[in-house]
């Protein structure tokens, strides 16, 4: 609304009607003060909670009598009359309807240019709940839910310090999406901060829904299938994270937080590893790596090895494998592709799916259907065996599906042009790119690139606490925590 308020509440509610003229959710209010003013109070319904603003706006403005002492009725009433916790003064049109929008009521007064904005947000939000794709057995299982401000609360009850700093900006041209930025003063540099809010900054879009829309235009790399921008819906994620330097990213309307920089280790690492045993933590992660090439190579290697090296396998292998694909109609290449593809349509749909279909649809496709190919030889046991092994390895890792899935055909195209060779050029070809990419400034690769014994305590292993004294190179301050005989 470019007018700007006058001193005329009749002509001032007749502009905010004539703006909101085709919301239905749009109220207003008229009533006499006790002060002897007339008053309007304008709302949303559904966006304000009614008690707060019954009890502590309305019912004070009519039940004080003093008179006022011949200055404006809205300082007069933000100071002495009205309960709510939050009482802003407005004269911009534009700040009063955005807090309307955002569940805070409107006081226009007559005979005033000015207005008040009153802190009577009541809208509904989920309960907190633990995410259903981060789930751990040990831990705390507290999730984000979909407003910004209490997400934010969740992630000061774990760090209670004033160092924690939240900057808000707007993004959006029509939804006006509030983004905030959090950091910890003391760790993240200013360098990382100032590049993230110019990136922000630079974002021209209708509107953000979710923070993946963030997160594919300010994103390093943005046609690249690793991701630079990690996600968690997890409040101990985002402290842990904020505790080594990074920054984080929340957005309203989504449960989701992105954490910048983002380094390829951190698609091995589970939330788990830090509530248990080093031990056990160690193990899963290595399995991980292992898993990550078994599910992008496993296919590959097979297939170059009974097209293009077949005296490098063992002659009982090889007469097995050519006693599984006899009678079968396809080619080896294309077997491969046709169970990749029907691998990945039965993991979407059982993504897809609720949970009980979700678990017979994997009992159908995996067992009946497999099992019925595999007899009616249209297909290799051989084959559904290699893939299957791929498959439940890229289960491993869901951070990197995407790019298990890209990586997983490549290399199957590769070896079937070139044999073992291309196997090779294609991993070569996947490490030159990683060599390549950059978050934030931070190489993708980091500690590995370069590593150190420092650096090295919590990527291909997690070390005790008491060895790991320094956070990621990329921070200010490096001293996690100090030596003494007890971290020995």
């Amino acid at each position: 609304m470019e007018e700007k308020l006058c001193r005329d509440l009749d002509r001032n509610l007749q502009n905010f009607r004539r703006l909101f003229a085709k919301d239905a959710a749009y109220r207003n209010r008229v009533f006499q003060t006790g002060m002897g003013v007339r008053c309007a109070v304008l709302f949303f319904d559904g966006m304000t909670q009614s008690q707060i603003l019954n009890e502590d706006v309305v019912r004070p403005l009519i039940c004080h009598r003093t008179e006022m002492p011949g200055e404006d009725p809205a300082d007069f009433a933000a100071r002495q009359i009205l309960y709510a916790a939050e009482v802003k003064k407005q004269t911009d049109t534009n700040a009063m309807i955005a807090g309307l929008l955002y569940g805070e009521c409107l006081l226009l007064f007559d005979g005033c240019a000015e207005a008040l904005t009153v802190d009577t947000k009541g809208w509904r939000t989920r309960g907190i709940s633990e995410p259903e794709n981060e789930r751990v057995l040990q831990g705390p299982h507290e999730g984000f839910a979909e407003a910004a401000m209490p997400n934010l609360a969740q992630i000061r009850r774990k760090l209670q310090t004033p160092d924690l700093c939240a900057e808000l900006l707007r993004v959006g041209r029509r939804s006006r999406t509030r983004v905030m930025i959090c950091y910890l003063g003391s760790l993240a540099k200013p360098e990382l901060v100032a590049t993230l809010k110019k990136r922000i900054g630079e974002i021209d879009i209708d509107g953000i829904l979710d923070v993946n829309y963030l997160n594919e235009l300010i994103r390093d790399r943005k046609r690249s299938m690793f991701k630079t921008c990690g996600s968690t819906e997890r409040p101990d994620v985002v402290a842990a994270k904020l505790l080594e330097g990074r920054v984080a990213i929340i957005a309203d309307g989504t449960p989701v937080v992105l954490t910048v920089p983002y380094l390829f280790a951190e698609n091995f690492q589970s939330d788990e590893d830090y509530y248990l045993n080093f031990w056990v933590s160690s193990v899963g992660r290595l399995l991980r790596y292992l898993c990550f090439f078994l599910a992008v190579s496993v296919p590959a290697i097979y297939l170059a090895l009974i097209t293009h090296h077949k005296r490098l396998l063992p002659t009982f292998l090889l007469l097995s494998a050519a006693s599984s694909r006899a009678g079968v109609p396809f080619s080896s290449f294309l077997e491969c592709l046709i169970l990749i593809f029907v691998l990945e349509i039965l993991k979407e749909t059982g993504a897809r799916m609720p949970q009980n279909v979700g678990h017979t649809l994997s009992i159908i496709g995996g067992l009946v259907v497999g099992q019925a190919a595999v007899e009616a030889r249209l297909i290799s046991a051989s084959m559904l065996i290699v893939v299957a092994l791929s498959g439940i390895a890229g289960l491993m890792i869901p951070r990197l599906r995407a790019a298990v899935f890209y990586l997983r055909l490549g290399l199957v195209v590769l070896s079937v042009l070139l044999g073992l060779p291309g196997v090779f050029l294609g991993i070569t070809l996947l490490l030159i790119h990683l060599l390549q990419i950059s978050s934030f400034g931070v190489p993708y690769l980091q500690p590995l690139q370069s590593p150190t014994l420092q650096g090295l305590k919590d990527t291909m292993v997690r070390l005790p606490w008491g060895v790991m004294l320094t956070r990621p190179a990329f921070g200010k301050d490096l001293i996690r925590q100090r030596r003494n005989k007890r971290t020995k």
